[in-house]
C-alpha cells in the first residue's frame, strides 16, 4: 500500500472498516486481520492505532454515537416546531434510516447484546451512548409536557428510559422480521397513547 501523508487516513479506514464487519457479522466473527483486509491496510497498522480489538470496539461505539447525535440533530432541523411532532418527525426519519440499512439495527443495541457483559471497557462507552440519547429524548418529552400535550404524572426522565426501551427492542423486532413495521408500530403506540396526557 502507498504511504500517505495523512495521518488520519488509516485509523479512518480501518473505522470504517469495523464498522461494516461489526454491524455485519458482529464483534466476535470478525477479526483483526478481516478489519486490516477491508481497510487495504497491512495487519500490523492496526495495532499502531488501537491498542486492541476491545479499544478498537469502544472507538467504534464512540464514533457511532457521534454519527447517531449528528444525525439527531439533522433530523430536528426540519422538524416541526410543536414537539409531540418533532418527536414523530426524528423517529420516523430514523426509522427511514433502517429501512435504508436493510434492517441491519443499531450498532449500539447489537454491541449491547453481545460483549456488554464480556468487556466493561466497552460496557462503559455503551453505557454513555445511551445515557446522552435518552437525555436528548428527555428534553423533548419535557418540552411536550411543557405544552401540555404529553403526561405529567410520570417524570420525562422516566418516560424517555420507557421509549428509548421499547425503540431498541423495536429493532430487534426488526432485524427478526426484516421490516420496519415494528419501529413504526412502537412510534404510534408511544406518542399516540402511552406518553399522551389522559383526557
Amino acid at each position: 500500500m502507498p504511504r500517505t501523508a495523512d495521518k488520519t487516513d488509516i485509523p479512518r479506514r480501518l473505522t470504517e472498516a469495523g464498522y461494516l464487519l461489526f454491524n455485519r457479522d458482529g464483534y466476535n466473527a470478525t477479526g483483526i486481520q478481516q478489519i486490516a483486509d477491508q481497510a487495504g491496510v497491512p495487519k500490523g497498522s492496526f495495532y499502531n492505532h488501537f491498542d486492541s480489538k476491545e479499544a478498537f470496539a469502544a472507538a467504534i461505539i464512540a464514533h457511532y454515537a457521534d454519527w447517531v447525535s449528528q444525525a439527531w440533530e439533522q433530523c430536528l432541523s426540519d422538524a416541526p416546531a410543536e414537539p409531540v411532532s418533532a418527536l414523530r418527525h426524528l423517529f420516523t426519519c430514523f426509522a427511514q434510516h433502517h429501512e435504508r440499512q436493510g434492517c441491519q439495527g443499531c450498532l449500539v443495541g447489537n454491541f449491547a447484546a453481545e460483549v456488554a457483559e464480556s468487556s466493561p471497557l466497552c460496557r462503559e462507552v455503551l453505557q454513555g451512548c445511551l445515557r446522552d440519547w435518552r437525555g436528548r429524548l428527555a428534553e423533548l418529552i419535557a418540552q411536550g409536557q411543557a405544552t401540555g400535550a404529553l403526561r405529567t404524572d410520570v417524570d420525562a426522565t422516566r418516560l424517555a428510559t420507557l421509549f428509548w426501551d421499547a425503540w431498541e427492542g423495536a429493532l430487534l423486532r426488526m432485524k427478526v422480521e426484516q421490516r420496519v413495521q415494528p419501529l413504526h408500530d412502537t412510534i404510534a403506540l408511544m406518542l399516540n397513547h402511552l406518553l399522551r396526557r389522559p383526557a
